[in-house]
């Protein structure tokens, strides 16, 4: 999880950009589903990914920090067509804004989704991070929060959504309950709608609450398109992050397949990955070229549903006095890391 760099959870969060983000990837079947029946609903995913090329690989970028580049320049230099754009936060009540206090509408973010859009593109817009009010927590109800979610999708006419659910919000086992009653919520009332919820993990998977938060997901019937792990911010693990990884999307894909009911095949296209370039927030702790390539490798041989990271902003060198918000803090060229992650296609 992130903890101290400006990624998602550095404390004045600010915001980006969404849009529309993909096409149904029609639920898997329930918590009790025979995994023999599981092939209707990789078709339909394997054909929503079709319909929508480039879904899969939707790089984070913060335009409210870290000295942003312009997403349409992003795209001329690596021929990325989505963008993950974070983050929606809380006013202080249950009501969305970009970073908390941006308004979803009229202003620079929205004008950055029209021009994602006007270049061939689009968005999936993220909901959380580590820092921040929490609309998770700061909504009463679940009807109430899948209202707040319905305002954002509504302002950019989203096809995807993605919750990233971090520390208090993710800690405490009442918001956890309401923020996967309210994405049901949203689900029915949008078919067709993208959803990811992200999370950190451990080297082996999920802990206990991450699993919690998947199980509470199958027992509501919550047909979630993909749980994505962060794998990063360990604390300590053994071999490459490459590999760590791997280790950790393996552990995901065991829990989601216990709680669903889903074929192997099935969990691997209802899990996903959202990595950091670079050096992440422990010390010691780097991910390199070498290891998105690793998860390029891994999410194409299992069609997983997501490869992300974070984030565009940080996917450069360091130059002098540019803080950990803004460069990966390892030698690299420009893009480096996002156009090995572009080359993923579901």
């Amino acid at each position: 999880m992130r903890k101290t760099i400006g990624v998602r959870l550095t404390a004045p969060l600010l915001a980006a950009t969404l849009g529309p983000a993909a096409l149904l990837l029609a639920p898997v079947a329930s918590a009790a589903a025979d995994p023999a029946v599981a092939n209707p609903a990789v078709a339909a995913a394997e054909s929503a990914a079709a319909a929508a090329p480039g879904m899969a690989a939707a790089p984070y970028e913060y335009l409210g920090w870290g000295s942003p580049q312009k997403p349409t320049d992003v795209m001329k230099a690596t021929g990325v067509k989505w963008f993950t754009l974070a983050f929606i936060l809380s006013d202080g009540g249950c009501n969305p804004k970009w970073d908390g206090s941006r308004p979803l509408t009229g202003g620079s973010d929205e004008a950055a989704i029209k021009s994602i859009r006007a270049a061939g593109g689009d968005v999936v817009v993220s909901v959380g991070g580590w820092s921040g009010n929490k609309l998770g927590e700061k909504c009463s109800s679940a009807s109430a929060l899948a209202g707040a979610y319905q305002k954002v999708i509504d302002a950019y006419r989203l096809k995807a959504f993605d919750i990233d659910i971090e520390d208090t919000e993710f800690g405490n086992a009442t918001v956890r309950q309401r923020v996967v009653d309210a994405l049901k919520i949203v689900k029915t009332k949008n078919p067709g709608l993208v959803t990811y919820i992200t999370m950190g993990t451990t080297p082996t998977g999920p802990d206990a609450t991450g699993k919690d938060l998947i199980k509470r997901g199958a027992a509501a019937g919550l047909a979630n398109d993909g749980w994505v792990v962060m794998p990063f911010d360990f604390g300590g693990h053994t071999g490459t992050m490459g590999q760590a990884s791997v280790g950790a999307l393996e552990g995901l894909k065991a829990a989601v397949k216990s709680a669903y009911g889903y074929s192997d095949d099935a969990a691997y296209r209802h899990v996903g990955v959202s990595s950091m370039n670079g050096k992440t927030d422990e010390a010691g702790e780097t991910v390199t070229t070498a290891d998105f390539r690793t998860l390029l490798g891994y999410a194409q041989q299992h069609h997983l549903a997501r490869y992300s990271f974070w984030s565009v902003n940080r996917d450069r060198a360091c130059g002098s006095g540019t803080d950990a918000d803004a460069c990966s803090g390892v030698a690299q060229s420009p893009y480096e890391f996002t156009k090995i992650v572009v080359q993923y296609q579901g």
